[in-house]
């Protein structure tokens, strides 16, 4: 399975997070260890929502749509 996920800072609400991944447990515990290039200053993390995708196309064109001005309007008024 592909994960897509949405991350909210716990100290800072306002910052945000998409990614994907293929084990979702191990990525969120890398990014509340500061591993996370994005993420390092903001942890921790915690997890808001997820998809899961059996297939992996699907996952990252859906990511890649969650960052579009559209995506990010759906994301707000679904997903956040």
């Amino acid at each position: 399975m592909q994960y897509v996920y949405l991350l909210q800072s716990i100290p800072h609400p306002d910052r945000r997070y998409i990614g994907s991944t293929n084990d979702l447990k191990r990525r969120i515990a890398e990014h509340n260890a500061g591993k996370g290039e994005h993420t390092h200053k903001y942890r921790p993390w915690r997890l808001v929502t997820y998809a899961a995708f059996a297939d992996t196309r699907r996952a990252q064109d859906f990511e890649r749509y969650l960052k579009t001005g559209s995506g990010q309007a759906f994301a707000n008024r679904r997903l956040w």
